[in-house]
């Protein structure tokens, strides 16, 4: 009697061995599949964080600047400029003639929100930040910095000319990685 309850404790254990392998090459595969789509999705995530709506144009920089014409600013109305150092990098400022006759430059960024890469819109004499709806008069561009201003990027006014260095666009780099 013993070893007829031997053979059929054997017999149980390797049933239930075989079932919980079975089951653990069904999860496994469920927990390849789950695991690859997390993967996916997270990739997606990462390659749409790149959220400006606001157009910028691509400039280069010729001999070390970016040189922009003043009269282009007359209007009032900011222009976004997208600046890539290397194929994986791309750097965003604005030029915008504020409402004290003043241009002034900053990047499409602040120190606050500048990880959402969202940037800023002008409404009126207004620049809003996208991410958070703070608003920032043009004509304290490049006067009151830190928080949600957008950050001050140098420029200069040569003749016809709003001059912007590169040196001084690739020194913003940290706010669009």
């Amino acid at each position: 009697m013993l070893a007829f309850l031997g053979l059929v404790e054997r017999s149980y254990l390797t049933s239930e061995k075989e079932r919980i392998t079975k089951m653990q090459k069904k999860y496994t595969g469920f927990l390849v599949v789950a695991m690859a789509l997390t993967t996916i999705l997270a990739t997606i995530g990462v390659a749409m964080a790149w959220n400006f709506t606001v157009p910028a144009v691509e400039v280069k920089p010729v001999n070390g600047a970016f040189v922009f014409p003043v009269a282009s600013f007359e209007d009032g109305k900011a222009r976004h400029f997208e600046y890539r150092p290397s194929p994986n990098q791309a750097i965003r400022f604005f030029v915008v003639k504020s409402t004290d006759g003043v241009i002034r430059a900053a990047f499409d960024a602040c120190e606050q929100c500048f990880r959402a890469k969202k940037g800023y819109v002008q409404q009126r004499d207004d620049m809003i930040c996208i991410n958070c709806g703070l608003k920032f008069r043009t004509d304290k561009v490049n006067i009151v910095t830190g928080g949600c201003n957008p950050s001050a990027l140098k420029r200069a006014i040569e003749g016809p000319n709003v001059v912007i260095t590169q040196q001084d666009v690739v020194a913003g780099l940290r706010y669009f990685q």
